[in-house]
């Protein structure tokens, strides 16, 4: 936990066109668990989430992501928060109590890239089906890539500067990477961290108010790879295959979901610590930054946006 209260990433509601293909998708190839519906959303865990829900499919004529939202230790680190967020001068509401199933009151602000961020410290609690006491490794009857987890999601904008230092200093997250350019003027863009994970949020410059991706986390590399066969064997577009990443020294296979919205599945990457340093990469060296392999950017990588 920050010491601003902050625990983790909770969960991200995502925009998609055709809501029962995409609920096949979410639920047969991704394997996340169906844990409630309404008249347009539907709500899901990954098997190893013991919160009601991670990631909600919202019926839209757009794809793209209406917002990600951050699990808080309890209410009075709520309240000093949402006062924080409105003296640094963000666009802040309050979201009712059950506004969406098995959630509590919410504070709801605009960021200075245009996304929407949430913060919260209610929700149902459902459990993992190992349980808690003497629990297995895994339950049976996973399906799918079966990720343990909502891990992170990169967010596209022009103004990653500002964006960075709200995070850090009113947030209290942790700049774990960032990318300059290479006279050091520019923040091209900014990874951050508020567990001791290698980013729960990052920023890329570029159009506002855009999502780049959603990662969800496998275990191992193994793992990664059994993801690109399963995406395979249920033809949905893979834009890259297996890889390594430079930056969080992450595993990871990217491919869309039935909207145009990437995912990844994401594995491994280093810890972070109160002491870890900024890890900086200058923009000539993105390529490598990006996928370390062919050391090279995709075309797509920077075009396909939601």
């Amino acid at each position: 936990m920050n010491g601003n209260g902050i625990l983790r990433a909770g969960r991200l509601e995502l925009r998609v066109f055709d809501l029962e293909k995409s609920v096949d998708y979410y639920k047969n190839v991704i394997g996340l668990d169906v844990t409630a519906q309404d008249e347009n959303r539907v709500y899901f865990k990954a098997w190893d989430e013991f919160d009601h829900h991670s990631l909600i499919l919202q019926k839209s004529d757009s794809a793209g992501m209406d917002h990600m939202a951050f699990k808080v230790a309890d209410h009075a680190a709520l309240e000093l928060l949402e006062y924080k967020i409105e003296q640094f001068g963000c666009k802040l509401s309050r979201i009712s109590n059950r506004t969406r199933i098995a959630e509590g009151e919410a504070i709801r602000f605009q960021i200075p890239t245009g996304h929407y961020v949430e913060l919260y410290t209610d929700i149902e609690h459902l459990g993992i089906a190992t349980g808690s006491v003497n629990p297995d490794p895994w339950p049976d009857g996973l399906r799918g890539i079966a990720p343990h987890r909502l891990d992170h999601a990169l967010l596209v904008g022009d103004d990653v500067k500002t964006t960075t230092r709200f995070f850090t200093e009113i947030l209290g997250f942790k700049q774990s990477e960032k990318i300059l350019s290479v006279d050091g003027e520019q923040m091209i863009g900014s990874f951050l961290t508020t567990t001791n994970k290698a980013h729960d949020i990052a920023f890329i410059k570029g159009p506002d108010a855009k999502l780049h991706h959603v990662g969800f986390y496998v275990d191992n590399w193994y793992e990664v790879l059994k993801a690109a066969d399963i995406l395979s064997k249920n033809k949905v577009e893979v834009e890259i295959t297996p890889t390594r990443h430079g930056i969080t020294r992450g595993q990871t296979v990217y491919f869309f979901d039935p909207s145009g919205n990437r995912n990844e599945a994401f594995a491994s990457g280093y810890m972070t610590y109160a002491d870890f340093p900024t890890i900086t990469w200058t923009e000539d060296q993105i390529g490598a930054g990006i996928f370390y392999h062919r050391r090279e950017l995709v075309e797509s990588f920077n075009l396909a946006l939601t």
